[in-house]
């Protein structure tokens, strides 16, 4: 009977737990599968859709990413949640907008993954047609420690939502730290959108071009 058991164990119990531990760590470290809560990324994400998130990427500006805004938006309350929003300026960078473009270091940036409107109206809604990184961190709203800069400080990234009239982003809370991050947002290559697929998963390679 002992014997039967130890045979059990190394044929169908061992290799189980080994399966299990090796899925743990993959999703722990490597990669692993979330649902986008909410409009902010439309139309490149939609509320309730499935996306992959990456553990072992470089963040670049482009870049969509996963964070716990538990640490970076002061107004959450009762524990809530992650967020996800896309990279607009990294550490050292300058962000600005005026006449429906964004500038990074003074340069436009390609925003062909957004609309008109989100470019303009989306973009102006609560801080005008003319804002910069200087403009928006006056605000008291933001977290004491992102106040008073004109450039995004180093190990930060500046970010924004693609549905800018409803995103509750960087505009509004600072600048979120690298250790806050889960991850690079991934569609997958079942998702049939070629055009959200490349604005979340390419974009980083467009970033200037026009």
């Amino acid at each position: 009977m002992t014997k039967q058991i130890v045979q059990f164990l190394k044929e169908w119990v061992l290799p189980i737990v080994t399966a299990i531990i090796i899925v743990s760590l993959i999703r722990s470290f490597v990669f692993t599968f979330v649902r986008v809560s909410g409009d902010s990324m439309q139309p490149n994400l939609q509320d309730r859709e499935f996306v992959g998130v990456s553990k072992v990427s470089k963040y670049k500006r482009g870049d969509v990413v996963v964070f716990d805004a538990r640490h970076e938006d002061p107004r959450i309350r009762n524990g809530e949640k992650d967020y996800v929003k896309r990279i607009i300026g990294v550490g050292g960078d300058t962000v600005s907008y005026k006449n429906s473009d964004l500038y990074v270091n003074g340069k436009v940036i390609n925003q062909n993954f957004i609309g008109i409107n989100e470019r303009t109206q989306g973009t102006e809604m609560s801080f005008g047609s003319e804002w910069s990184l200087k403009t928006l961190s006056a605000n008291r709203a933001w977290q004491a420690k992102d106040r008073n800069h004109t450039t995004v400080p180093k190990g930060t990234y500046f970010v924004m939502g693609d549905h800018r009239s409803v995103s509750n982003d960087g505009r509004y809370f600072g600048f979120i730290d690298k250790s806050s991050i889960s991850g690079k947002v991934v569609v997958p290559f079942w998702n049939t959108n070629k055009t959200a697929k490349a604005n979340i998963n390419q974009h980083n390679k467009h970033f200037f071009d026009k």
